[in-house]
């Protein structure tokens, strides 16, 4: 089960309260726990929020060089979204402690595995988006992206 105080602390972190606390369980849920509870992955969340996250990362991009060509702004974005900078920003977000486990992940250090902490933090993003829409996710990225 969610620890309610971690999820206070990440909502603190986010500066945003989930209305909907199935729907951020879901965000944390990784698939191996999920087989074992018969419960909902985070698999559609992480889905939702990667494309999400793909187009305020292309708004950003497009604001600050409006006269980029698509060469020049498409490995921008890459790199912005690769596994290895989403799992930095899962671990600012100190994910790892929330994510629902089943016992074969929790033995192999799936906690911090960067795969899937940015798989983790793109299901979070999915769970912003659904609740919020794009308003709700441009914050969070800004503040863990370093923008204005």
């Amino acid at each position: 089960m969610l620890d309610s105080a971690r999820l206070a602390a990440l909502e603190g972190r986010l500066r945003r309260t989930f209305a909907d606390r199935a729907r951020v369980t879901q965000a944390v849920t990784h698939a191996s726990y999920a087989a074992e509870h018969a419960t909902v992955p985070q698999d559609g969340l992480a889905f939702v929020g990667d494309a999400a996250l793909g187009l305020v990362v292309a708004e950003h991009l497009l604001a600050a060089e409006p006269a980029a060509s698509v060469g020049r702004l498409t490995p921008l974005r890459a790199a912005l979204v690769a596994d290895t900078r989403l799992a930095d920003w899962a671990r600012t977000l100190d994910l790892g402690p929330l994510l629902l486990l089943g016992r074969g992940a929790e033995r192999t250090g799936a906690r911090d595995n960067p795969s899937v902490l940015a798989t983790t933090l793109e299901a979070l993003l999915g769970a912003l988006y659904l609740e919020g829409g794009l308003d709700a996710v441009r914050g969070p990225v800004a503040t863990l992206a370093g923008w204005p």
